[in-house]
């Protein structure tokens, strides 16, 4: 079995996309087949020039309505297209050097899906019974005659039972298909916090055994991140932490907050030291950072800090160029269709950012210090085998001298691409960030 100090994931940048939503199909699978997919030929330049070099696809299984409710794990939803079409888009993507990430939805089905409805119609007679928690004794909101488990009160997503062999199996073998049909890269394993060690453990062993560097993503929005970041079970897993910091400690102007975060998680001793995680800025299921950060140029100062901290840093498609969204609006207002990409000083900016990540490994595997830290400013240093490296903010609205050891006389700054002289103090204009590379 592989250990965790190496996966592709560590070195990439990634740009998430919500197919059923960026590519405009119906929100309720109406079974028409229309090859929407495809329409990543008219974003792949764009995702390239940003910067990216993996995409990160939310659900593609055939399901009822938003992806997270599976209908079929063996084909891709006729809303966006075939199977073939799928292979075309992997082969694209391949060709211009991105990997493929692809959303594995292992909780829980949809009501559509096929065993699912075995249950209902053939009820304490159905072979799949024990593939589900049900109690036919009850009844459900759909007049089911019995009552199941599902997710977090949503009885639009049935709960499959992982402790069941055969289900467990059931999952593998989409798995392997995925992996050798389409030769995906990874899997972001929807509600990881849910699924059981036992399951991921038999997961990490087949990906392993069929892959030297398949990467396993989990959506960990709480808890103990090693418990489940380790070589037994996953690479990575969402940065919530960060994420939940991030909006706050910008609108209420005290930048502090973020440096003890990330200290805390990756300084000496911190809480996640070596581990990779996914950092972001929003995504599919909150609101979008360009609305709730309140003051429209601390987003590029959003991404500096994702893009800074330890971990793999995200862009959720749409977000590059500052479209707004709500929580409140549900999913479809947070997943919108855009005829193509749009691109503005924000975009610019995170692109820099991204080809710094690419070309800096101490920003990928430096240690973290915190050598100059105000309400309204501070510097970041990463250090990684000889290399160092600044991030350097000011959100104040004063010019800021920062006065440290930065242990070299000049850097090269990747935001505004000119030399940074470290004599006589480090100036950093208001409301900015940058990347300082030492030289």
């Amino acid at each position: 079995m592989s250990d965790n100090k190496n996966n592709w994931s560590y070195d990439a940048v990634f740009y998430q996309l919500y197919p059923l939503g960026s590519f405009g199909a119906p929100y309720a699978n109406d079974g028409v087949q229309e090859h929407r997919l495809l329409k990543i030929k008219d974003w792949t330049e764009h995702i390239a020039a940003l910067g990216c070099n993996a995409v990160y696809f939310s659900p593609l299984f055939e399901s009822d309505t938003h992806g997270y409710n599976t209908r079929d794990y063996f084909r891709l939803d006729a809303r966006l297209g075939t199977n073939e079409d799928m292979k075309e888009v992997c082969g694209l993507l391949h060709s211009k050097g991105i990997k493929v990430v692809v959303d594995g939805v292992f909780n829980h089905v949809g009501r559509g899906f096929p065993y699912f409805g075995d249950v209902c119609e053939k009820r304490e007679s159905s072979p799949y019974k024990d593939w589900f928690f049900i109690d036919f004794s009850g009844n459900s909101r759909y007049n089911d005659g019995l009552s199941y488990q599902d997710w977090e009160g949503c009885s639009d997503l049935v709960k499959l039972n992982l402790a069941n062999p055969a289900v467990t199996e059931y999952l593998l073998n989409a798995v392997r298909f995925w992996i050798s049909e389409f030769g995906i890269d990874g899997i972001r394993l929807d509600v990881a916090y849910l699924l059981g060690t036992d399951f991921l453990e038999k997961l990490r062993s087949l990906t392993d055994s069929l892959s030297d560097d398949l990467a396993l993503i989990g959506e960990l929005p709480y808890g103990n991140y090693r418990e489940r970041v380790n070589d037994r079970m996953m690479h990575s897993a969402t940065n919530y932490e960060l994420y939940n910091e991030l909006a706050p400690a910008l609108n209420g102007g005290d930048v502090s907050r973020l440096c003890r975060l990330l200290y805390g998680q990756y300084g000496d001793g911190g809480s996640v030291t070596g581990l990779h995680l996914f950092n972001f800025a929003d995504n599919h299921d909150v609101t979008r950072a360009a609305s709730a950060i309140k003051d429209p140029l601390m987003l590029s100062i959003a991404y500096t800090f994702i893009f800074g901290a330890p971990g793999i840093p995200c862009v959720y498609y749409g977000s590059e160029w500052g479209v707004t969204g709500e929580k409140s609006d549900g999913d479809r207002g947070l997943r919108p269709a855009f005829d193509k990409p749009e691109t503005n000083d924000l975009t610019a900016h995170i692109g820099r950012l991204a080809r710094a990540h690419r070309e800096l490994k101490a920003l990928r595997y430096g240690d973290l210090s915190v050598p100059v830290m105000t309400g309204k400013q501070c510097i970041i240093q990463r250090d990684y085998d000889g290399e160092r490296v600044f991030i350097a903010v000011n959100i104040g609205s004063e010019p800021y001298t920062a006065h440290f050891n930065a242990g070299f006389g000049m850097a090269y700054d990747y935001v505004t691409e000119k030399f940074h002289d470290f004599g006589g103090g480090s100036l950093i204009e208001p409301m900015s960030s940058h990347i300082w590379q030492c030289r």
